[in-house]
C-alpha cells in the first residue's frame, strides 16, 4: 500500500510493521522516513506525534492493512475472537489521536460479514466509532483487474472521510485487464537459488520431486483433476482440491495469490518465482523482497518472499483508491 499511496502523491512518513522479513523489505524500498519494527499494540500514536513533531491534523492519510487471517474464507474465521481480528480497531485509535484528514483500510471481502457479537457487524461498529470522530465510512469491494492487473483479486476497501465531503470509490478502468502471459512477458530465465539472479527475486526453488508432480498438471488446471497422474502422485487429493497444486494459464488472469503453496508456471515445470508473483500484483521490477524463499514442504519463521507478495495490497489498486481520496479532499 505504501507504493500506491506514494504514487498517488502522498509522502509516507512512517511505517509500522511487526514481521522481521517485511521490515527488511520496507527498509530496502520504502520512501518512509522511518520503519518501526514493533507490534502495533506497543506503539502509541502519541509517541509517533512526538517522534515526528506532529500536531493533530497534520497527517493527510492514515493507511493500513490489518491482518486478514481472522476473516479469510480459507482460515478458521474466528473474527474478533482472534486477537489479530481486534487490530482493525487500532486504526480508529490512531485516528482519534492523529486526526488525519482521511483513513484508508484494506481487508478481505469476507471481513464485511464479520460480526462483533452475533448481531453487530464489525463494519457497523467501525461506522459508529469513526462517526463519533467526525468521519463518514465508505466501503467498497474492488477488483484488481479494474486497474489492469493479471489477477482475479477482490478486496474490501474502507475509507473514512470527513463528514460532509463528497466521495465515491468509482474510478474508470485505467486499462484492460492482462493475462498471466502478458504479465510475465520479457522476464529472463529464472535462476537456481545458488546463482545470483539477473532480476531480483526471480529465483526457482522447486525441488526435483515437486517438478515431477507439476509435470502432470495441464495448463490452467490442478493436480487432482489430472487424468494421467498415478495414485502415488495424487495421494489424498480429491477433485474438490482446486486451489492446491494449480498451474496458471498464459491466456487468463491468475487466481488470487494466497499465502499457501505458490502457483505453478503456465508452461515450465516449476513454481512461479517471487518476481513473477510480484508481476501479478503490479509491483515494479526494481522493488526488492528480502528474506528467505520457502520451499513447498519447508517452513519459514515470519513471512517469506512469496507470502510477502501475496499479503500485499496491489500497488496500482492502492494508488487508484488513494488518488480518489486525495481528489475528494482537494489536497495539494
Amino acid at each position: 500500500m505504501d507504493i500506491g499511496v506514494q504514487n498517488a502523491g502522498f509522502e509516507n512518513i512512517v511505517s509500522i510493521e511487526q514481521d522481521a522479513h517485511c521490515v527488511s523489505t520496507l527498509n530496502a524500498n520504502s520512501s518512509a522516513r522511518e520503519v518501526v519494527h514493533a507490534d502495533i499494540c506497543s506503539v502509541s500514536p502519541q509517541s509517533i506525534m512526538e517522534r515526528f513533531s506532529l500536531r493533530a491534523g497534520d497527517i493527510s492519510l492514515l493507511h493500513g492493512g490489518p491482518p486478514c487471517q481472522p476473516f479469510s474464507q480459507i482460515g478458521k474465521r474466528r473474527g474478533i475472537a482472534d486477537p489479530r481480528g481486534l487490530l482493525i480497531f487500532q486504526m480508529v485509535g490512531f485516528a482519534e489521536v492523529l486526526r488525519p484528514k482521511a483513513v484508508l483500510i484494506e481487508q478481505v471481502p469476507s471481513f464485511l460479514a464479520a460480526s462483533m457479537d452475533g448481531t453487530t457487524h464489525v463494519v457497523g461498529e467501525l461506522h459508529r466509532r469513526f462517526g463519533a470522530l467526525g468521519y463518514e465510512l465508505h466501503v467498497e469491494l474492488l477488483e484488481a483487474q479494474s486497474v489492469g492487473l493479471a489477477q482475479n483479486r477482490r478486496r474490501a476497501f474502507l475509507a473514512a472521510i470527513p463528514s460532509g465531503c463528497s466521495f465515491a470509490f468509482e474510478f474508470a478502468r485505467t486499462r484492460p485487464s492482462r493475462t498471466v502471459g502478458e504479465a510475465f512477458n520479457g522476464l529472463p530465465q529464472a535462476t537456481p537459488k545458488h546463482i545470483p539472479p539477473e532480476l531480483p527475486n526471480h529465483i526457482d526453488i522447486t525441488p526435483p520431486r515437486d517438478k515431477e508432480r507439476i509435470a502432470y498438471v495441464e495448463e490452467g488446471s490442478w493436480l487432482s483433476k489430472s487424468p494421467n497422474a498415478p495414485p502415488e502422485i495424487i495421494c489424498k487429493l480429491t477433485r474438490k482440491d482446486t486451489t492446491k497444486f494449480r498451474r496458471l494459464h498464459r491466456n487468463l488472469p491468475s487466481p488470487t495469490l494466497r499465502c499457501g503453496e505458490p502457483f505453478y508456471h503456465p508452461t515450465l515445470d516449476r513454481y512461479i518465482t517471487p518476481r513473477e508473483a510480484a508481476r501479478l500484483q503490479g509491483f515494479p521490477d526494481e522493488h526488492l523482497f528480502l528474506g528467505p524463499i520457502r520451499g513447498r514442504t519447508g517452513s519459514v519463521r515470519n513471512l517469506d518472499q512469496h507470502r510477502q507478495v501475496a499479503n500485499a495490497v496491489p500497488p496500482p489498486l492502492a494508488q487508484s483508491v488513494a488518488s480518489k481520496i486525495k481528489a475528494s479532499l482537494c489536497l495539494p
